[in-house]
């Protein structure tokens, strides 16, 4: 009879236990499954490319973009490999710079695949006979989060972008129509008379991303123009007028984040929504490398000869040295998100901008630690974002202030102060400088959304270019100098003539 009884106990002792189980499972909230998602997925896949994981797995005891970085896969040291972009020593870990011109289109090397079978994620042991009705319940909960999930990936992964030159009268595109074309055009104003003109090449794009903190426009010294669309980079011929390449990189991100030319040269730097920062050689259609550091999306990129800055929305600013294998070779740390990077024409300072309105001026030191001071702090009364060096002073910056600001703000940067401060009466979303006229141009956010044009020094209004439907998000300058080329939220771009 006592053993009868010890039995009885026992499995009361274990029903109570299968009870409780079965109470916390149903009772597990959504938020509770994805941390334990994320957990069994980083443990099982580390290098699968998701919404909620990274390329690469730090370890409990790293922070969040530290010093050491990883790059993924080894690196090529065949000059073959690298292409003309970038060249190997063999003798030594060692890249130069060089390249052409090349009109052959540009692939993804390959790669695996990154999607996850559903089966062999396993969340739960095998149901009992007394409580498999609950247990299948809660399984079948689970599949549909983690369907949720992965057809989320997929829908965001499929984002690219397009680009339609305007055939003027023959264009079907809305907006074109009816002679609503004759809407873009420049004007010039004079106490003489007022000259118009329209646009060279008027573009409609498809997957541009209406995000005011990225930088996905950038002329080269070769007269390309790369403009990132979704999760694709086009290549765009500036003599021929025609786009000649593209690059897909829908298997690396979500969509790209920021562009960057090499000074000299067909090396291009592609900043991505999963925090990797590639160099690709246009004349070779080959990715050269992935560094790896970054934690979030890459928003700015910037050139300092072979040290390319490279900034973040966690804060972190990131030096890598191209040429050698151990790429990262300093940092700098910001509280909030890294909104813009530019280098001073001469390369001894970095202006870096935030969304907090702090902008900070560093000295050219590559090996920065992480604790390094910045050399001064201009604070803004909002995000920094739209900022550039003067071209014939390289100690004056301008910065463009944001919707609750609306001014342009012309800095002395030994003194912090401001020279000029002309109201635009709204959103400044990008500037450049104009040497051959010695203007600025402005994009500009509602009610107007055109580029507008300020003479220096006085920093009064010459004239602008109109036609934008929306906010003109992003602004190019040619090699030349003689002309502008403009990309707006409204999903157009324009090729100016200001010269």
């Amino acid at each position: 009879m006592e053993w009868k009884l010890q039995r009885t106990a026992r499995r009361r002792i274990r029903t109570e236990k299968e009870m409780l189980w079965e109470f916390d499972s149903v009772a597990t909230t959504y938020s509770n499954f994805k941390n334990n998602f994320v957990k069994r997925l980083s443990a099982e896949i580390p290098v699968a490319s998701s919404p909620i994981t990274t390329r690469w797995q730090p370890s409990p005891a790293r922070d969040l973009e530290s010093s050491s970085s990883v790059e993924e896969g080894p690196l090529s040291h065949s000059p073959e490999s690298l292409g003309s972009g970038l060249k190997t020593t063999p003798a030594a870990d060692t890249l130069t710079l060089r390249g052409s011109h090349s009109t052959d289109s540009l692939k993804t090397p390959a790669k695996g695949n990154f999607e996850v079978n559903n089966s062999t994620l396993h969340f739960c042991k095998p149901p009992l006979a007394g409580v498999r009705g609950w247990k299948e319940n809660v399984a079948t909960k689970g599949q549909k989060c983690l369907n949720q999930l992965f057809s989320t990936q997929k829908g965001v992964q499929q984002i690219d972008g397009k680009m339609h030159l305007c055939e003027e009268s023959r264009c079907v595109r809305t907006g074109c129509r009816n002679g609503a074309r004759d809407d873009f055009y420049l004007r010039r104003y004079s106490s003489v008379r007022h000259s118009i003109c329209q646009p060279e090449v008027k573009i409609h794009l498809t997957g541009l991303r209406n995000d005011y903190y990225l930088n996905i426009l950038d002329w080269s010294s070769q007269n390309l123009v790369a403009l990132a669309l979704g999760s694709s980079v086009y290549i765009w011929d500036g003599h021929s007028h025609s786009w000649i390449e593209s690059i897909d990189l829908s298997v690396f991100c979500h969509y790209v984040s920021s562009v960057s030319w090499v000074r000299e040269g067909s090396c291009l730097a592609v900043g991505t929504s999963e925090g990797e920062v590639q160099l690709w050689d246009v004349i070779t259609k080959k990715q050269l490398r992935n560094m790896l550091g970054h934690l979030s999306v890459v928003g700015a990129l910037s050139w300092n000869h072979c040290t390319l800055s490279s900034g973040s929305r966690l804060g972190r600013v990131h030096h890598h040295d191209v040429r050698v294998a151990q790429h990262h070779v300093g940092t700098l740390h910001h509280k909030e998100a890294v909104c813009a990077l530019k280098w001073s024409p001469d390369g001894r300072l970095l202006s870096s901008g935030c969304n907090d309105g702090l902008l900070s001026i560093w000295p050219h030191d590559p090996g920065a630690g992480v604790q390094g001071p910045p050399l001064k702090v201009i604070s803004q009364s909002t995000a920094v974002k739209a900022m550039e060096w003067c071209p014939w002073q390289f100690e004056v910056l301008a910065v463009g202030g944001g919707m609750k600001d609306g001014c342009l703000h012309i800095l002395d940067v030994n003194t912090g102060k401001s020279i000029q401060t002309p109201s635009t009466h709204s959103q400044i979303c990008s500037l450049t400088w104009l040497p051959k006229t010695e203007e600025i141009a402005t994009g500009q956010g509602a009610p107007k959304n055109d580029v507008a044009l300020w003479t220096c020094p006085m920093l009064f209004r010459s004239g602008g270019f109109f036609g934008h439907k929306d906010r003109v998000l992003h602004l190019a300058l040619s090699p030349d100098q003689t002309h502008l080329f403009s990309a707006a939220a409204d999903g157009t771009a324009c090729m100016w003539k200001c010269h």
